[in-house]
């Protein structure tokens, strides 16, 4: 069982920078793969970016390429989405989830409740 919770999310600026983090429950966190995503309103959920569980793979949505960086602290059970320049089309619910791996990461087993991210122009 992992237990998640988001953190970091506020209302910014165009071209703002924010951090944000999840901080994961249990003993085998690094045993996990852990995602990103968020939810627009009146949108479909979509993939941020995701890490392998030994940090050494990263992939990311075409669309956060360049402005997004996915990273994880495995000795605190953490994982971070450092988001550049953003937009206000970055505007959405983000949530992280956790999963055996990068490749099914959409249907990942455990999720958190989401932080809001509002950017504002």
């Amino acid at each position: 069982q992992v237990q998640l919770v988001e953190s970091g999310g506020g209302l910014v600026q165009v071209g703002d920078s924010l951090r944000l983090s999840c901080a994961a429950s249990g003993r085998t966190f690094s045993t996990y793969a852990m995602g990103w995503f968020r939810q627009a309103p009146g949108k479909e959920r979509e993939s941020v970016a995701a890490i392998s569980g030994s940090g050494g793979h990263t992939n990311y949505a075409d669309s956060m390429k360049g402005r997004f960086t996915i990273s994880r602290d495995n000795a605190r059970d953490t994982v971070y989405l450092q988001m550049n320049r953003l937009k206000p089309e970055d505007t959405a619910v983000y949530y992280c989830a956790a999963g055996p791996n990068l490749a099914t990461m959409s249907t990942a087993n455990y999720w958190g409740q989401g932080t809001q991210v509002t950017v504002s122009s």
